[in-house]
């Protein structure tokens, strides 16, 4: 089967289809592949489109440039981009966003698998998170990141983390937002495979053409299964992370981390 491409609308993200494996690329490599509101709604339209495709037996999520994804545009924040709306509208659209992409990676009834070649830092490392599996080169690093931009956190990291390495390490890396190294990361199993940065794309592949492979109906109720098993609703903690997200995104506390992030200096925070 030759590569068959999914249009998504914009350059901001790519994907293919072969061989049964749908490739995601987040593609803003200038920014470290900092989510736009383009690349969001690309994503969620192909991923919805993913989930049905019969020639479609896993999906794949990676980054351009070397990089995964730094998360929110914070620089675009700094500058005010975006279209200004009422707080309940914007509460609304971040539910929706995270519903159709991270809920949709975590719930989707086929194997989706995050494919590091570098940092996953905020909504990227939970966009990682809500993947079934990942693999990341051994020089990739991962950091909850909000708490040095003044947010409380998005995309259900929260929620993600907490399943995979329990309350106490998730509000320790929420609440100081440090950076993991791979070899970190592997010990507390915030992944399943560190491999050298030359032998990621080799290796991603072979784990998605096995798994695209695989019985798929077998893997349709597997997911039903592991997801009902885990503690608590995924989509609470997706919309009460949207709420207060956005609450926080208008707070001073934010606005001047976004203006430290683009001035290369530490945020002063005031708490409000």
């Amino acid at each position: 089967m030759t590569a068959r491409t999914i249009e998504t609308g914009t350059n901001d993200l790519l994907a293919h289809v072969e061989h049964g494996v749908a490739t995601i690329t987040m593609n803003r490599p200038e920014r470290r592949n900092a989510l736009s509101q383009d690349m969001l709604q690309a994503m969620g339209a192909v991923l919805a489109k993913c989930e049905t495709d019969p020639d479609v037996g896993v999906v794949v999520l990676t980054g351009a440039g070397g990089g995964f994804c730094a998360g929110g545009d914070v620089k675009g924040m700094a500058a005010g981009d975006g279209v200004k709306l009422d707080l309940d509208s914007r509460i609304h659209l971040q539910r929706v966003s995270q519903r159709a992409t991270a809920g949709r990676l975590h719930k989707m009834p086929k194997p989706t698998l995050a494919a590091l070649p570098g940092a996953a830092a905020g909504a990227g490392f939970a966009l990682a998170l809500a993947c079934d599996l990942r693999i990341a080169a051994e020089n990739a690093v991962m950091t909850t990141a909000f708490a040095r931009v003044g947010f409380s956190g998005d995309y259900g990291g929260t929620y993600f983390l907490t399943q995979l390495v329990g309350t106490g390490k998730a509000r320790e890396l929420y609440l100081l937002s440090e950076r993991v190294d791979m070899k970190e990361a592997l010990r507390l199993g915030l992944v399943n495979w560190v491999v050298p940065a030359d032998q990621l794309e080799k290796k991603t592949l072979e784990i998605a053409q096995r798994l695209a492979s695989g019985p798929r109906v077998a893997y349709r109720y597997m997911k039903e299964n592991l997801n009902r098993a885990a503690a608590g609703e995924t989509d609470d903690c997706l919309d009460l992370e949207a709420t207060h997200h956005i609450h926080t995104g208008m707070t001073e506390d934010h606005k001047e981390a976004a203006r430290a992030f683009v001035e290369k200096r530490e945020p002063v925070f005031k708490g409000r």
